[in-house]
């Protein structure tokens, strides 16, 4: 039997000790192979379905191109002063020019609502909008907050009036894209709010916070409204702006996604509501984020409009897409302007990143 020499023992721990570290860094290569980077962010195609550009810009579109990313401007009739057919205008010739990277919803006036021929008109308006390329229509919070009839009685979504708009738009198998209510933090006073960007928000428009105008209707029956409808339409294939207005609560979101399969959700201006959420109970969000990956779709409500400028505003742009990236496929330790606490990114697998950023956009917006 040969002699067993310190040497002998030095080499052999450090063969077993190199075969062990290699077979971990095998194993974590492996793992890291179902996730993201921060570094994939320009290389992953995207989608941004909730953008608005109200002016004939190219810098907004070329900044996507940048950020790898497809847009959909959604056009908005939130007045008499919208132009929506100027916008529309806008938007058709910014889709010639890109074509692989731009696609458009169209919106409805309500001037006239309440007389005769405004349900012929605008349903002409939609299907000449349709023939010319509008994957879908939105729907904007004037409807519920701002719109009376001619008793001075607000106009819900549910109505019985706007119902053949809807039922064109079904048959048309386009969708509708609905802003409806607002973010609970609406009917709270500012310095009770979650979130800093909704506190700076109703003070500069305070005619939409609603703890202001006790008198208006109140946040539940705003969303009672918009479940109604969806409840009069079942095979509407309907898309959630801002969550649903159901930002504060994931919970709330996911019963509404149980009860009624043909939504989804979009984030648009309420990922802050998550992260939020996250401080809390970082792995309900992350489980919600699982659970319903087929169904939530990534988008900002950024754009641009006459009076944007434009360097700064893309510039402002390309962080928060780089923050909401690195929110959804890290798990840093995350800080922002929004509120004071931190939290950790939720590092969702690629196949959920996939679907919440590319897939699920393709499904719910047909033609983009």
């Amino acid at each position: 039997m040969k002699k067993i020499t310190w040497f002998s023992l030095i080499f052999l721990y450090a063969l077993v000790s190199g075969c062990t570290q290699n077979k971990a860094g095998a194993g974590k290569v492996k793992a890291d192979e179902n996730f993201y980077t921060l570094e994939d962010f320009s290389r992953v195609e995207k989608y941004d379905t909730h953008s608005h550009i109200g002016v004939y810009d190219t810098t907004f579109i070329k900044q996507a191109e940048k950020d790898n990313l497809r847009l959909l401007t959604v056009n908005v009739y939130s007045g008499p002063s919208s132009n929506i057919e100027e916008k529309q205008e806008i938007a058709l010739r910014l889709i010639e020019k890109y074509p692989d990277r731009l696609a458009y919803l169209t919106a409805f006036s309500l001037e006239g609502w309440d007389e005769p021929g405004w349900q012929a008109k605008t349903l002409a308006y939609l299907k000449d909008s349709f023939e010319k390329g509008a994957i879908g229509v939105k729907i904007w919070k004037n409807v519920g907050m701002e719109l009376r009839d001619r008793d001075g009685k607000f106009v819900m979504v549910d109505d019985p009036r706007i119902d053949p708009i809807i039922d064109f738009i079904e048959r048309s198998d386009k969708t509708l894209l609905g802003h409806l209510g607002e973010p609970r933090n609406a009917w709270l006073p500012l310095d009770q709010m979650t979130v800093n960007s909704d506190r700076n928000y109703f003070a500069e428009h305070p005619q939409y916070h609603m703890y202001l105008h006790p008198e208006y209707p109140s946040y539940d029956e705003q969303i009672a409204a918009r479940d109604r409808m969806l409840g009069k339409h079942p095979k509407l294939r309907f898309v959630a702006a801002h969550l649903g207005s159901l930002e504060w609560n994931v919970d709330e979101i996911a019963k509404r996604l149980d009860k009624y399969p043909n939504i989804a959700m979009d984030m648009a201006e309420r990922i802050c509501h998550l992260q939020y959420q996250a401080v809390k109970d970082w792995q309900k969000v992350h489980d919600f984020f699982i659970k319903y990956q087929d169904r939530l779709i990534y988008s900002t409500d950024n754009g641009v409009n006459k009076k944007s400028n434009f360097a700064e505003a893309n510039e402002d742009f390309h962080r928060t897409r780089v923050s909401d990236w690195k929110f959804f496929v890290t798990n840093e330790k995350m800080s922002g302007s929004y509120f004071d606490e931190s939290f950790n990114g939720l590092k969702l697998p690629k196949e959920v990143i996939d679907k919440i950023y590319r897939t699920n956009a393709r499904k719910w917006f047909p033609g983009i």
